[in-house]
């Protein structure tokens, strides 16, 4: 393992002389990358329609291909899932990247072409790896194993030539690994793969227990989860007298800030790292490339290219996108992506800001939307109206105000969410209510379902009954009052709720 150490170590180091090519000359690289991904769609379906052979340069791109968001892009997208090919992209699509977050159904499903798996998904993997060891020449991260956490994969229902399948794009990416990646990682791919998060994470555990890992890659969630189980089983204190050597737990998916500690109580070593990613189902976007900074370089080689909508625009029936160019530090943008897998000018609900240009260097700001997502469960507005509906509709409740948060992890206890509601005309079971909204909850989003199983990630919704006027008292009390201010539904943080909580104890 020393030898592979060494040679691992010396290939990482030589694809950053690469990464500075893109660096150098960004802009040329993204128009590069655009003319490529015009030529190659070109005499696809969706390539003949926008006539994409008559498209020279970015501006003539902007002003024939409109923006998309995922519901406008479902009709090409569910043909793929039955089978058909060259709709958005030329190659085959055998694999589809499944994840909530959408409008008009449960889960939405991604393309992923063999394009994106190599040039995009897997790059960004060894960049990971390659940045790390560029900041840490003296790792020794890959004389023992790497752990990732995966998803799990699907037979394709909807293909009636069993030809595709769907699962979270981690599954996608881990059932498809080259051989020397899955020779340094571990646990067994079946157990990786498995859908009962109860059974899996026991698996999970009782396997890594006995290997050499020095580096995770997963969600926080679920990692935590993991580490707990394991020093369960091991009657250990903490996760080092399991795996000593550990170093780095390379983090995306969720904002980390909020588990920090709860991870350093697991890992008790000033030398851990925690280095972040921003890879989506959608494609792998960014990799903190500093030891002293949480800025994400923004990578512009990946067969993606991107544009930005600021977001004052977003209210517009057509939003003004921009090149990368033209963009600003410090200002709010949706990011927009066209891709190898037949994503083109889509929306992808995400917003960023630019820490740099030179690199360009960005941040994740938050969604198009309001949302809580901080253990992956992705909750957006129209699955909360949805619970809220059939919720009141079961238990004859009106409601006239409310907001949710989430409840982060603690030591030895679940996160959550909690929630506070006005009613007009409070229900006629209490207890119903709750768990009517749960079960609707588990129903409309696959995410939170998962998170919520056996209570492994997320335990049942706590609701705060507040008396009437308590919504209008505090967004007076903020100097929000008036039509154009509303109460936010769900906010990501705790911010708004413990605004409101103190302000019931005064």
């Amino acid at each position: 393992m020393l030898i592979l150490n060494s040679i691992l170590t010396w290939v990482m180091k030589k694809r950053i002389h690469q990464m500075e090519l893109f660096m150098k000359y960004p802009i040329e690289v993204q128009d590069e990358m655009l003319k490529k991904l015009l030529a190659v769609g070109r005499y696809t379906e969706f390539g003949q329609k926008y006539a994409f052979e008559e498209l020279l340069n970015y501006e003539d791109f902007k002003r024939r291909v409109p923006i998309h968001t995922y519901e406008q892009l479902f009709p090409y997208i569910e043909r793929q899932m039955r089978g058909e090919q060259n709709i958005l992209w030329p190659s085959e699509i055998k694999w589809f990247a499944k994840s909530s977050g959408t409008t008009n159904a449960r889960s939405k499903f991604i393309p992923v072409s063999s394009e994106a798996l190599e040039e995009c998904h897997f790059k960004g993997g060894k960049d990971l790896l390659s940045i790390y060891v560029n900041n840490f020449p003296d790792t020794k991260i890959f004389s023992g194993k790497g752990m990732a956490v995966g998803g799990s994969l699907h037979a394709n229902e909807h293909d009636q030539s069993a030809a595709s399948q769907y699962g979270d794009v981690s599954a996608v990416i881990l059932q498809n690994l080259p051989p020397w990646a899955q020779f340094i990682r571990t646990p067994s791919l079946d157990t990786a793969l498995m859908s009962n998060w109860e059974e899996k994470i026991e698996r999970l555990a009782r396997e890594t227990a006995k290997e050499d890992v020095r580096h995770i890659s997963g969600v926080p969630t679920w990692t935590v989860l993991l580490l707990q189980r394991i020093m369960e089983l091991e009657k250990k204190n903490n996760i080092l007298e399991v795996w000593p050597n550990l170093e780095v737990f390379f983090h995306g998916a969720v904002a980390f800030n909020p588990y920090r500690t709860l991870f350093k109580s697991l890992i008790p070593s000033e030398k851990m790292c925690y280095w972040e990613t921003y890879n989506a189902s959608e494609g792998f976007f960014g990799i903190q490339d500093q030891k002293d900074s949480e800025d994400l370089l923004l990578m512009l080689d990946y067969g993606i290219f991107y544009e930005f909508i600021p977001v004052e625009e977003l209210d517009q029936e057509y939003p003004e996108a921009i090149g990368l160019g033209d963009v600003e530090i410090g200002k709010n943008y949706a990011m927009v992506i066209t891709t190898n897998a037949g994503l083109w000018r889509y929306n992808i609900g995400d917003t960023i800001k630019f820490t740099s240009k030179s690199p360009y260097r960005i941040r994740i700001s938050g969604r198009t939307k309001h949302f809580i997502n901080a253990f992956g469960e992705e909750l957006i507005i129209e699955n909360a109206e949805a619970a809220i509906t059939s919720a009141c509709e079961v238990t004859g409740a009106v409601i006239d105000n409310y907001t949710a948060a989430p409840v982060y992890l603690e030591k030895s206890k679940r996160g959550g969410h909690e929630w506070i509601i006005e009613f007009k005309s409070p229900p006629n079971d209490f207890d119903r209510f709750g768990k009517i909204l749960d079960e609707t909850l588990r129903k409309v989003n696959s995410d939170y379902d998962a998170k919520r199983s056996h209570d492994l990630a997320l335990v049942a919704p706590k609701i705060h009954r507040v008396a009437e006027g308590t919504f209008y008292n505090w967004m007076k009390k903020r100097g929000k009052l008036g039509g154009q201010n509303k109460v936010p539904r769900l906010y990501n943080t705790r911010e708004y709720v413990e605004e409101i909580l103190l302000m019931l104890k005064d």
